[in-house]
């Protein structure tokens, strides 16, 4: 498929599947050297993240848990400026090593409200995965690891990411076609 729709907008591909899979193995390959005798928390962001997740789980190799949090800013196409924290998190993180597991890094807000509420359960380290970044979008001061692709400003859906719930289901990534954002 080389174009999708999701509710009234349509998107053409980004990133193929194999791209992905490709960088995933990668990332997998990345933490393994780092955390492989570590026994990390791979804690994931839902609902975004949960392809991602389960594909760098398998991709890291090696003894692992795998936890979900759920966080959300986003309705619609753009950010609502609040996170609100939805499923919380019911694992110890405690002396653990943490990747967060995120599917798309924009402006960093998520994340950077995220990270005290981790700090204060102690964790022996934290550090971020994620699939996406738009660093042109970045405003919060946030270190992301793990970089999948570095992507420009566009909306984009498919492997988790959605549009008003549309779109996860996509094996790769769909990037807004342009004369839909007008």
């Amino acid at each position: 498929m080389k174009t999708v729709q999701a509710h009234d907008l349509h998107f053409s591909l980004f990133l193929t599947e194999e791209d992905i899979q490709r960088r995933v193995q990668e990332l997998g390959a990345r933490l393994r050297a780092q955390y492989g005798d570590k026994r990390p928390v791979f804690l994931g962001v839902l609902n975004g993240s949960f392809m991602f997740a389960a594909d760098l789980v398998r991709a890291f190799g090696a003894d692992c848990e795998l936890s979900f949090i759920k966080l959300s800013s986003y309705r619609g196409l753009h950010s609502t400026g609040d996170v609100s924290t939805l499923i919380g998190l019911e694992t110890d993180l405690q002396d653990r090593h943490v990747i967060i597991v995120e599917d798309i890094v924009d402006s960093g807000k998520t994340l950077y409200s995220l990270l005290p509420d981790l700090q204060r359960l102690q964790p022996a380290s934290v550090a971020i995965a994620a699939l996406l970044q738009k660093p042109d979008m970045l405003e919060f001061p946030l270190e992301v690891q793990y970089v999948g692709f570095s992507i420009p400003p566009h909306f984009v859906i498919g492997y988790g990411l959605d549009y008003d719930g549309l779109g996860r289901q996509l094996p790769a990534i769909y990037q807004l076609i342009k004369n839909n954002e007008d």
